[in-house]
């Protein structure tokens, strides 16, 4: 099987400094034009067969556009969804820092983060996602639509890494990473790709 994780577009809260997390912000019109440019790439290059996404708006939509030159139904999947901030969703980022100050000594894999999921909560919903989608594949060449925090979490059952590892898959917007997994091995043949984005939007 091969896979195609992308992240979705600049969203409205990166232009407003606002954790994201579970509040569901759309994606901004610079936001659609790297969908639409991922899209393209995608295409050209690596026409999906099946698209799964979370089903938050900014991952949705970016599915949607990419899905949308294949002729493809996009497929959501709660598990998918990025971490659950618990209070700091949609909070301004210098005022979650004034309120909810991270830790000095760390914030452990079991703790709750600020009522949200635990480190252990997140990677175990991603993790069954992953063991699903392993075992039963529904095409040669699937895509999928998700955040930088459950990317990263793929990536983690990817490689098999233990639940405490501080290692951590950067991603920019409609940053492609692209894997492959056989009976016999598992290959990531690139990572964060953004040549896609080389071209500026038109004012």
């Amino acid at each position: 099987m091969e896979l195609l994780i992308i992240r979705h577009g600049q969203s409205q809260a990166e232009l407003e400094e606002r954790h994201e997390g579970r509040a569901d912000f759309l994606l901004t019109e610079l936001g659609r034009f790297q969908a639409r440019q991922a899209a393209a790439f995608i295409y050209a290059k690596y026409p999906l067969q099946h698209v799964i996404s979370s089903p938050l708006k900014r991952a949705f939509e970016t599915a949607e556009i990419i899905a949308k030159p294949l002729a493809l139904e996009v497929h959501t999947d709660a598990r998918l969804m990025e971490r659950d901030n618990g209070k700091l969703a949609g909070m301004l980022r210098s005022e979650a820092l004034d309120k909810y100050p991270y830790p000095a000594e760390g914030r452990r894999t079991y703790e709750k983060f600020q009522g949200g999921e635990s480190d252990i909560e997140f990677r175990s919903r991603v993790e069954n996602f992953f063991s699903e989608l392993c075992h039963h594949p529904p095409a040669h060449r699937v895509g999928i639509i998700a955040h930088g925090g459950s990317i990263n979490m793929l990536f983690r059952a990817f490689m098999n890494l233990p639940m405490d590892v501080n290692i951590y898959l950067g991603t920019g917007d409609t940053g492609i990473h692209f894997w492959h997994l056989s009976e016999r091995y598992r290959q990531i043949l690139f990572s964060n790709y953004l040549g896609h984005l080389q071209d500026k939007p038109t004012q």
